[in-house]
This record gives structure tokens, C-alpha cells and sequence, in this order.
């Protein structure tokens, strides 16, 4: 059947919907990488082999569709994706051509579907300083199963509907893409259910409490005050001397541009703070304009935009990097 190439959501769904109960294998890669094109051989000759008539390739360049790629946790190429009925029963990180031939012949003799043990979790702590991060990175923040604009349970389209005929800014964060954040969250605030509401970092509570703040009149009360999108921004931008927006965080950034771009920082020494621009869709929309860049990720040094990747990469070059981060 051939390898197929994925170049928007929209194709995406249709191969997975015409897949039906197919296993369907995607090999998300970069043209730079040429582990990639090894991989890419392996799954053409997978798919010449009639035993896999069954089966649907299909390859993604991974920075050419970020969607998709945050929506399957992306951070490396290659990795591989396995999905049946619409739903990722396992994945492959990296150039393993026998464990892709291996887990394509398991998958399709119907004893796969069960992901593979999970890898050690980072310590306790780095977690928590995660989820601190994230209860902080807005002064209202709800953590939901899907997004405002897509609610994927009854309970969280409730709270964002009651939250919006209020006109109250808030901040998400879909959980179902996090399992760490979504299971290290109940702990951390032991609360066991979603979604759970946070004004200037501190637990609000569920849909039920948020009901009957609403009926008391309270609600308002509880949140803080609404600041307007510039002001907002300009906090965020001189939050620290050396302030990054990135997708994802220097631990596990989310495309390829940013873990560049974190790389590099690395090596000058210099601290810097980040802020996930997948977390909060206002500051990522709202910063595009503020800058007048329209893409991310984005460096700045003492409220001053210096620029993305290619500039930082320039700056390299020439030396002049670690002068500009140091204000000098």
C-alpha cells in the first residue's frame, strides 16, 4: 500500500477514519535528521510485505505540523505512533527499526495494544515545582479535560460556559495530554476529580463549587482582579533578566525549534525563565502581536526582544550571545 504523507489535521483524520479498525503506524520525522530517512526505508519495505496489507503508513514532518505533534507529545525524531480505532495503543521513540518491525507484527496479531511500562517519573519534587509552575503561570487557572474551545466532559464545558458568560479570563491546561500532571495534580492538591479551578495559585475547586460561589455571589470575590492583556504581558516578559517563551519547558520541550534553542542557552550558563506558551492561548496570540513576531520560540533580555532560534543562532556564531544575555 505504500507509505501516505500527512500534511495537515484534516488529512490526518481522514486517514484514520477510512483506517477504521486498521492498525495505522506514524512515523513522525525531520528531513535534517538522517536517522529519519532510515526509518523511513524501513517502513517503506514494511509496507510492501503482504502480511501488513492491513496496515496504514504514513510519515509526518514533525515541525511542519505542530498540532498534531504536541497532541501526540512529540519532543524527539523519530518516534513512531500507534493508533487503532482513533486511539494511541503504543509508541516507539527513536531509530529502533527491529522494535518497529517487532511491535507492527505484535500489534497486528492482536496481542499489542497495551502501552509499554512507563520510564521512572522524575522525583517528587520536580514535579511539584512543575505543577507549581503551571497553578502560576496565570492568575486564573483551570486544569480541564480538553480546552475551552474543545471541552471533552460534561463537567469541564460547565465550568468554561460559567466562566465565560462572567467575562473571566482564565488560563488552561488539558490534562488528557499529561498523564504526570494529570495524576500528580490530585495528589498535590488532593482533590481527586476534574476540572479544578486555581485563582493567584491557590484551589478554588470544581464545577460544584463554582456553582455555588456563583449563587452566593462569591465567586468574584475569590478571583482576582482582570488586568488587560498588555499589562499581563509585560509582567511576563520581565518576570526575569533573561525570559524565554517556548512550547513546552527547557525539561521537555515541545518542538524542535525550542529544544534548540534551550540547547544552546544551556551551554552559555546564563539563567533564563521560561514561559509555556501552549499552556495560555491569550499570551500565545496576544504575544505574536505585543512583538510584532509572529513566531515562537521568543527571547527576551530585560523586556527587550532579542528574537527567535535564527537570531540566537547568529548571535552564537558571531560571540555575541552571551553579551546580549548578560545586558551588556
Amino acid at each position: 500500500m505504500g507509505v501516505s504523507e500527512i500534511k495537515d489535521e484534516s488529512a490526518l483524520q481522514s486517514l484514520l477514519s477510512s483506517a477504521s479498525n486498521q492498525l495505522v503506524v506514524l512515523h513522525f520525522s525531520a528531513a535534517w535528521a538522517p536517522q529519519c530517512k532510515q526509518m523511513n526505508e524501513v517502513m517503506e519495505e514494511l509496507s510492501k510485505d503482504s502480511q501488513y496489507n492491513n496496515v496504514q503508513f504514513a510519515k509526518l514532518e514533525a515541525e511542519d505540523v505542530p498540532e498534531i505533534s504536541e497532541k501526540y507529545e512529540i519532543t524527539a525524531v523519530p518516534t513512531f505512533i500507534f493508533i487503532k480505532n482513533k486511539s494511541q495503543v503504543d509508541r516507539i521513540d527513536g531509530a529502533k527499526a527491529a522494535d518497529l518491525t517487532k511491535k507492527v507484527k505484535l500489534l497486528c496479531s492482536g496481542q499489542g495494544g497495551v502501552p509499554p511500562p512507563a520510564e521512572d517519573k522524575k522525583p517528587i519534587q520536580d514535579l511539584n515545582t512543575r505543577l507549581k509552575n503551571l497553578i502560576n503561570s496565570a492568575p486564573v487557572m483551570l486544569f480541564m479535560k480538553g480546552d475551552p474551545e474543545q471541552p471533552r466532559c460534561g463537567f469541564s464545558r460547565q465550568i468554561t460556559q460559567l466562566l465565560k458568560e462572567r467575562g473571566i479570563k482564565f488560563s488552561s491546561f488539558d490534562i488528557l495530554q499529561d498523564e504526570e500532571v494529570r495524576q500528580g495534580l490530585k495528589t498535590y492538591s488532593n482533590w481527586p476529580t476534574y476540572p479544578q479551578l486555581y485563582a493567584n495559585g491557590e484551589l478554588i475547586g470544581g464545577v460544584d463549587i463554582v456553582k455555588e460561589l456563583i449563587e452566593s455571589g462569591e465567586l468574584e470575590a475569590q478571583l482576582p482582579k482582570q488586568t488587560s492583556l498588555e499589562d499581563r504581558l509585560k509582567g511576563l516578559i520581565n518576570k526575569s533578566d533573561v525570559m524565554l517563551f517556548m512550547k513546552g519547558d527547557p525539561d521537555t520541550p515541545r518542538c524542535g525549534f525550542s529544544k534548540q534553542t534551550t540547547s544552546i542557552l544551556a551551554d552559555t550558563g546564563v539563567k533564563y525563565d521560561t514561559f509555556d506558551i501552549l499552556s495560555d492561548e491569550e499570551v500565545r496570540q496576544g504575544l505574536k502581536k505585543y512583538s510584532n513576531w509572529p513566531t515562537y520560540p521568543q527571547l527576551y533580555v530585560k523586556g527587550e526582544l532579542i528574537g527567535g532560534l535564527d537570531i540566537i543562532k547568529e548571535l552564537k556564531e558571531s560571540g555575541e550571545l552571551e553579551s546580549v544575555l548578560k545586558g551588556q
